[in-house]
């Protein structure tokens, strides 16, 4: 089994498809052609889900960190006789570059290494395993590199190094001295596609620098913050469109399956797949860390694949494959071992039948959020649109398994009547670009009553705060965006007594924010959550408590990795170390919408300091 911190990985994407290396050198998860698509390289999971190493022989020191404003991972091993840089990158399109980052990727992992210093003797293992490790593909030998056949899957290695081939595997070792580089590429095809091409050293290391340029040019198009943490949001947007699959516009929550949210345990979730919520929050978060001008694209995906849902009367779907898939059924893989024997291991998710009311308002709130980008709509996105808002108009009083998606009974959950309110609240301010304006008026008056029903029933004197559903005394950390929302100002009396709850009652020994603590009808614990952590932040800096934001940011982002990413959750029992689906695209875009909420909050107060006798500014803030 795997027994690697999750932290030790770093993230590669071709805005397709994502990878994950390992400190050591090693792609320990590859899925081809797409996110959701059976891996190739799975000993994240499995020792024998197959991997591909390319490191420094024997011992040596190891750094690493992305090439600057990319998604290229840069490992440099330092030995005794000298220094390597292994360069890894998913390919993007030839001289796709801004808007167009991810057009034309054809499926292909890109590793160099370049000898900087010295010499180094460096070791390759290769062990390519589809189909999450069913297949052990056979190998040959080719002019310039390795096929490798095996069920529906054709993969080819182009490799300077003669490898030496052992039923599945192939391993080998060479030496380069200083400024000598070899060249590795890595193509998928099925099998009834074009043969996968071999690669020259000349197109690999040309195919590179080109991918490095199209990252560069997306994040010098879209990246213009200029707030506190200004490096760690703009890698959090860079990372947020990583796990973007360009084709469609579709945004995963994470790359990865059943990393879980407790060692050992059961909860174990395939988070590949495209969530309303989350992906209407990455398109608002996207708003503060790169500018989403591709905003239209989102939406048009979404309603393509979920408008003729909300014609035919039922529920808006929760979450669909990245080409619009809606059957997302869930399914064990008893052969995988798990990440330190977490088991069952699952592919699909069976959350996909849930009925979760909330998405009707994340799915609003980015479009008032995005009106810029999106321009004129078109008629099928402003009746999708409108659907969504008389969707939760009508159903804002029904009971579901919220936010959190709960296993148990529906309940009526304060955060999905907000987020009911907050749909509407968005479509009256969207409603002359919709078409709706004869909508208006009901609309506002079913917000009112939304109002009224959450401060009647979703406050309880005995918790002295908002709580998870109308009738209980059980905190939830969504209840964090009454503030965020602005359906309540941070410093409105139960705002800052739900602020304070969350803080003192719902948090860890470090501080680090539970989702919630009752019973929710699965078995075994969770950590605390990335993301509520910095929500709290964020309504802290709306309630004006500056200096308890700050620490409660720099508390969340002290747990990411060496490479700046961040996971789902914090092991209360680990040490601090993450688990959950990694990296994770709610902590990254809890992390830009805090960073810019105590922004604006730091420049409102400045704004509000009386200028000192002599005139002059008031001081910027610092980091």
């Amino acid at each position: 089994m795997s027994t690697l911190p999750i932290g030790d990985y770093a993230l590669l994407s071709d805005c397709r498809s994502a990878a994950l290396v390992s400190r050591a050198g090693s792609v320990d998860w590859l899925c081809f052609p797409r996110f959701d698509g059976p891996s190739v390289f799975a000993r994240l999971l499995d020792d024998d889900g197959g991997h591909f190493s390319l490191r420094a022989a024997g011992d040596a020191e190891v750094s690493r960190g992305y090439a600057d404003q990319t998604m290229a991972l840069e490992t440099t091993f330092t030995t005794a006789t000298g220094v390597a840089v292994v360069t890894d990158a998913m390919a993007v399109g030839r001289n796709d570059r801004g808007h167009e980052l991810g057009a034309g990727s054809p499926g292909a992992l890109l590793r160099r290494v370049a000898c900087t210093q010295g010499e180094v003797e460096l070791e390759v293992a290769y062990a390519p395993r589809p189909e999450y490790g069913l297949i052990h593909p056979i190998l040959e030998a080719v002019d310039g590199g390795v096929a490798a056949r095996g069920g529906a899957d054709v993969l080819v290695l182009s490799t300077p190094v003669e490898l030496a081939i052992d039923g599945s595997g192939a391993t080998g070792r060479f030496t380069l001295r200083a400024g000598e580089a070899a060249g590795f590429a890595l193509h998928h095809a099925r099998r009834w596609e074009p043969a996968p091409p071999l690669w020259t050293q000349e197109e690999i290391a040309s195919r590179l620098d080109d991918t490095l340029e199209g990252w560069r040019s997306w994040s010098r198009l879209h990246q213009a913050y200029e707030g506190p943490w200004r490096d760690l949001v703009h890698h959090s947007g860079r990372v947020l469109q990583a796990l973007t699959f360009e084709p469609t516009g579709a945004i995963v929550a994470a790359p990865t399956t059943s990393l879980p949210e407790t060692v050992g345990g059961a909860r174990n979730w395939d988070y590949r797949y495209t969530w309303v919520r989350d992906a209407s929050l990455t398109m608002e978060a996207l708003w503060v860390a790169a500018c989403p001008d591709e905003a239209n694209k989102f939406f048009g995906f979404l309603a393509g694949a979920a408008a003729t849902q909300l014609h035919r009367g039922t529920d808006l779907q929760i979450m669909f494959g990245v080409g619009g898939e809606r059957d997302l059924t869930e399914r064990e893989l008893p052969h995988l071992a798990g990440w330190r024997a977490s088991r069952p291991v699952r592919v699909g998710n069976g959350a996909w039948t849930q009925r979760q009311l909330d998405v009707y308002g994340e799915l609003l709130g980015a479009a008032r959020r995005l009106v810029d980008q999106l321009g004129e709509l078109d008629a099928w996105t402003q009746r999708f649109l409108v659907a969504a808002a008389d969707a939760a108009a009508v159903r804002w009083r029904e009971q579901d398994q919220g936010i959190w998606e709960v296993r148990g009974e529906p309940r009526d959950f304060v955060y999905s009547k907000l987020m009911c309110w907050v749909a509407l609240d968005r479509a009256i301010g969207l409603a002359e670009q919709l078409g709706a304006t004869d909508r208006v008026e009901g609309w506002t008056a079913t917000r009112e009553a939304i109002r009224a029903a959450i401060c009647e029933r979703g406050w309880s004197d005995r918790a002295g705060a908002y709580t998870q559903a109308f009738g209980t005394d059980e905190l939830d950390a969504s209840n964090l965006m009454l503030a965020i929302t602005g359906f309540l100002e941070g410093s409105d009396p139960r705002m800052q007594a739900t602020i304070d709850a969350t803080a003192t009652r719902l948090t860890d020994e470090r501080g680090l924010v539970y989702r919630y603590t009752a019973a929710d009808g699965l078995e075994g614990e969770e950590g605390s959550f990335l993301l509520c952590t910095f929500w709290l932040a964020q309504a802290q800096a709306l309630a004006g408590e500056l200096q308890a934001a700050r620490a409660t940011f720099a508390r969340a982002v002290g747990y990411a990795s060496d490479v700046g990413l961040l996971a789902e959750e914090v092991d209360p029992a680990g040490g601090g170390e993450m688990i959950g689906n990694y990296p994770q695209a709610f902590s990254h875009i809890g992390l830009v919408n805090a960073a810019w909420a105590i922004s604006q909050a730091e420049d409102d107060a400045r704004r509000r300091q009386p200028v000192a006798a002599g005139g002059g500014k008031p001081p910027a803030s610092g980091r």
